[in-house]
């Protein structure tokens, strides 16, 4: 399928189908989605949670019990639920860690191309980190580009998705424990097959014009 008639051909389901599964394969390929994602100078800022068993899904769906019970069966009814965290912040071991993976992948053939790309990377983050003074909401940033590319992707692969930021993201801090570990979680993806009774699958997708949204100079 070409990329354009998955873009709208994808839609945000609304009810999943309990008995439908992902397979193996297609979770694998999921995984292979997340890991790809471009990022600003490869920064790569993101950590997934990855929901399976029914146990897990209920763990997460503790968030939505409460204030957001419209987005709990979304998540107990869905295959898989991957929980979106991003850093809050990265230190120069996290710079080094990505640096050594890039030359250890076969990215750099000269010593003077990986200092370039270590200078290249630490100019951006100080640039957000002293300058802008918005380093979090920029490594919150490429994280949104990940989810974004990964609910294009999915789509492709026949998996229908429904991207969630309504839930307590304090219960997930608790339940996870992702302030130990330097997280913030941003958002929350369910993954399977919509059911019969998904009203959204039918329904005509709606953008605004083009020349409305696009101005070519």
């Amino acid at each position: 399928m070409q990329v354009i008639e998955v873009a709208k051909k994808r839609y945000a389901a609304k009810v999943f189908d309990p008995t439908k599964k992902i397979s193996p394969e297609t979770f694998k390929k999921i995984k292979q989605l997340l890991r790809y994602s471009p990022s600003s100078v490869n920064i790569q800022p993101w950590h997934f949670i990855i929901a399976e068993s029914e146990e897990a899904k209920q763990r997460m769906a503790k968030s939505t019990e409460i204030d957001y019970p419209f987005n709990t069966s979304k998540i107990t009814d869905a295959s898989l639920v991957v929980l979106f965290c991003t850093k809050k912040q990265v230190d120069k071991a996290y710079l080094d860690e990505i640096l050594d993976q890039e030359s250890l992948d076969g990215r750099y053939t000269l010593p003077e191309h990986k200092e370039m790309m270590a200078g290249a990377r630490e100019f951006f983050v100080n640039y957000h980190k002293e300058n802008r003074q918005d380093l979090s909401r920029w490594l919150e940033n490429q994280t949104f580009l990940n989810l974004g590319c990964f609910l294009l992707g999915v789509a492709g692969l026949g998996v229908d998705a429904v991207p969630m930021e309504g839930m307590d993201f304090s219960i997930l801090n608790e339940e996870f424990s992702l302030p130990e570990k330097g997280l913030s979680p941003i958002a929350m993806v369910a993954l399977g097959y919509h059911a019969k009774e998904d009203f959204n699958a039918t329904l005509t997708k709606s953008r605004l014009p083009e020349d409305q949204i696009i101005t070519v100079i």
